[in-house]
């Protein structure tokens, strides 16, 4: 089959959630056989040089860099939000991006082409009057839920109307175009039963790894030691480590004195890189994600909004580390509670698995053990791929 991917942004180098789930599928198309060819959106907020990219993934993935500007323009932001238009999808849209998308489909006879995220949707009609191919929405979220959720959990009320603004504009725009696809590949089970409810055709094919290349480390040199690893500058992530830093590590630091938490991430915002706490380690961005993990013991996800599917959760299970989330964090996600992790939404409830996670050797091991199973089974790449391919197919022939 012959597949163009339109990316919100480059899917090189997979250093963050979205960039990870949409390698993995490009590339394992690729390997699967199947001709590939990468569109994305090249901004400010994360600007890639094309010169960067590795020949050898330019040569897999045909990707090109289109510039975007993505920056915040107050005037078109409250005009949209006037005539309740959603501004983050809007922002996306470029003349440029959508000369290239005709050139490219004009110059080929394309089976398939993937929008990557809802923001994509713009371009549909550039696609439909280019080209026969069938077009599918992969949904690394339910968009709008995540706006919905951080307007909850917003204090400030003009800012929570603002953002609820946001969120129903977003969800309006979400429930319209979904039904112009001839697909739409959800990123995990729940949601994909939301957009059953829009549409048909639709299925879950969540973020995978090759377990091959996440070896589980026995215990390490930083044990005990408590991490989150993210993108620092999704709001999701800020929020609930501000939830957690006051709620919950003043009462582990005080039982624990010994251990360690640390932060590490793209982008991370002011008040984290000047934090002054207890025992609370800011790194930044790490060098290599996996060697960081493997050092350390307890991965803390400490989630209460947002959608989609926390790859960092897959990675962490996949090297058998012992893992704390909230249940929102770990949604979409097939792990069983104290089988192969931990879950708490209470700041008592998360000192008390932070605790019996610290102290019970056997309880990380039969974590990590089941963890990793869970992976080899239910989030293996070249399965996942296997599956993507036979949906296509189904809806192509």
């Amino acid at each position: 089959m012959k597949i163009l991917f339109l990316c919100n942004k480059s899917p090189w180098p997979p250093r963050e959630g979205g960039p990870m789930a949409m390698n993995m599928l490009a590339e394992g198309m690729a390997r699967a056989g199947h001709s590939v060819k990468i569109l994305a959106v090249d901004s400010f907020k994360y600007h890639i040089s094309q010169q960067d990219i590795p020949s050898s993934y330019t040569a897999m993935t045909g990707i090109e860099l289109i510039p975007v500007d993505l920056r915040v323009k107050p005037v078109p932001a409250l005009y949209n939000l006037l005539i309740h238009r959603s501004y983050h999808v809007q922002r996306f849209i470029s003349r440029a991006f959508a000369k290239r998308v005709r050139e490219v489909l004009k110059s080929a006879d394309f089976d398939v082409v993937q929008m990557e995220t809802l923001y994509m949707s713009p371009y549909l009609e550039t696609v439909r009057s280019s080209s026969k191919a069938r077009i599918f929405l992969r949904a690394h979220n339910i968009e709008h839920r995540i706006w919905k959720r951080v307007a909850e959990e917003t204090r400030n009320p003009f800012k929570r109307l603002y953002i609820n603004q946001l969120a129903k504009s977003l969800k309006k725009y979400e429930e319209r175009v979904v039904r112009q696809y001839d697909g739409v590949v959800a990123i995990t089970a729940t949601d994909a039963s939301y957009f059953n409810q829009l549409t048909r055709n639709v299925t879950a094919i969540p973020f995978g790894i090759d377990p091959s290349k996440y070896p589980v480390e026995c215990e390490n040199n930083d044990f005990p030691s408590l991490f989150t690893l993210g993108s620092m500058n999704w709001i999701p992530n800020q929020e609930g480590i501000r939830w957690f830093l006051t709620h919950v590590w003043p009462d582990v630091h005080r039982q624990f004195p010994e251990l360690k938490y640390f932060l590490a991430g793209r982008e991370m915002p002011g008040w984290m890189q000047s934090l002054e706490v207890g025992n609370v380690v800011v790194l930044g961005e790490v060098e290599d994600a996996r060697r960081f993990i493997a050092s350390k013991t307890i991965m803390i996800v400490p989630l209460f909004s947002g959608s989609g599917i926390r790859i960092k959760i897959i990675e962490g299970l996949a090297m058998g580390k012992t893992i704390i989330s909230t249940t929102l964090g770990a949604e979409g996600i097939d792990c069983r509670q104290g089988q192969d992790i931990l879950l708490a939404d209470l700041p008592c409830d998360f000192f008390e698995m932070i605790s019996v996670a610290v102290s019970d050797a056997d309880l990380r091991r039969k974590l990590g053990s089941n963890a990793r199973k869970l992976v080899e089974t239910s989030y293996n790449e070249a399965v996942l791929i296997e599956n993507l391919t036979g949906f296509y197919k189904e809806i192509c022939l």
